[in-house]
C-alpha cells in the first residue's frame, strides 16, 4: 500500500482561490482592451478608455453613473479639426464647399465604422443585453459612435499630436484621395454635371425591371449617356439609380473620358 503524501507537498481542494478560472465575459473585454491599449502605450486599467467602451444601454442595465456618450462629442471635435486640416493642406485649391462635403463623407457614419472594425473595437464595447441580442454590437452607428468616444480617449490619454498622428496614418491607408468620395455622396449630380459641362446633354434612366416579392423588390435599371450605358440593381428605384451613375461615372473616369481632376 503506497503510503500518503507528506513533506513539502500537499492537496489543493478542488474551491481553492487558486483554482484557474476562465475571464467572465466582462473579464474578457477588459483583459483584450488592456492588451489593445498597450499598443498605444497606455499601460495599466485606464478609467478613460473604460468610460469609451461602455455603451449607454450597458451603462443604464448595471446602474452606472457614465457612458461613451460623453467622450463621443469630445472625440467628433478632435476628428473634425483633424480632418479639415488634412483637406486644407492636401488640396490647395479646393472649394471650402467641396472640403466640408470631403470632410462630412470621411466622418460619416460608414466610414468610422469600417475604422472601428479593422480595429476589432466592437468586441471589447460593454453593451447591454436587448441591445446586443438587436445587432447592436455590429451596429454601424453603435461602432461610428463608438471610434469617435475611442479617439476622445486618446486624447486625454496621449495628447492631440499622437491621436493626429494616428488618425492620419488611418485615414491614408483607408482613404488616400478623399475627394473621390465627393462621388460616392451623389453619383447622379456628378454625372450629370460633367455631361452638362461636356455635352450639354443629361443621363437617361429606365427600369429595364423589377423581380422578386412585393415586400422586397429588385431594380435594375440602366442610365444612357451619349454612346455610353451602365446598369445598377437595388431595392428601390432610387438606390438602383444611384448604383448605375456610380457604375457609369467610374467607367467613365476609367477610360479617361472624365478627367481625374474633375
Amino acid at each position: 500500500m503506497r503510503e500518503p503524501l507528506t513533506g513539502k507537498f500537499a492537496v489543493i481542494p478542488r474551491s481553492s482561490a487558486h483554482e484557474c478560472r476562465p475571464f467572465t465575459e466582462k473579464g474578457q473585454k477588459l483583459h483584450r482592451l488592456k492588451t489593445f491599449a498597450a499598443g498605444f502605450g497606455i499601460t495599466g486599467n485606464s478609467r478613460i478608455l473604460n468610460e469609451a467602451f461602455t455603451h449607454r444601454s450597458y451603462a443604464v442595465e448595471h446602474n452606472l453613473d457614465y457612458d461613451n456618450q460623453r467622450l463621443e462629442f469630445l472625440g467628433d471635435s478632435v476628428l473634425e479639426i483633424v480632418l479639415t486640416e488634412h483637406l486644407f493642406r492636401l488640396y490647395p485649391t479646393m472649394s471650402e464647399g467641396d472640403m466640408t462635403k470631403t470632410r462630412s463623407a470621411l466622418a460619416c457614419e460608414s466610414s468610422l465604422a469600417l475604422l472601428a472594425r479593422e480595429f476589432k473595437l466592437g468586441p471589447m464595447l460593454h453593451i447591454g443585453r436587448g441591445e446586443q441580442g438587436a445587432g447592436g454590437i455590429d451596429r454601424d452607428s453603435t461602432l461610428a459612435d463608438l471610434f469617435e468616444a475611442f479617439i476622445g480617449a486618446l486624447y486625454l490619454e496621449l495628447g492631440f499630436e499622437k491621436v493626429r498622428k494616428f488618425l492620419l496614418e488611418t485615414i491614408n491607408r483607408h482613404f488616400p484621395d478623399p475627394k473621390r468620395m465627393l462621388l460616392e455622396l451623389n453619383p447622379k449630380g456628378k454625372l450629370q454635371e460633367f455631361s452638362q459641362q461636356q455635352w450639354n446633354d443629361v443621363p437617361c434612366y429606365k427600369i429595364l425591371r423589377s423581380s422578386g416579392p412585393q415586400h422586397m423588390p429588385l431594380y435594375e435599371v440602366e442610365v444612357s449617356l451619349r454612346r455610353y450605358t451602365a446598369i445598377g440593381s437595388g431595392r428601390s428605384r432610387k438606390q438602383a439609380e444611384f448604383n448605375a451613375a456610380s457604375s457609369l461615372f467610374q467607367f467613365l473616369r476609367r477610360t479617361g473620358v472624365i478627367k481625374d481632376d474633375f
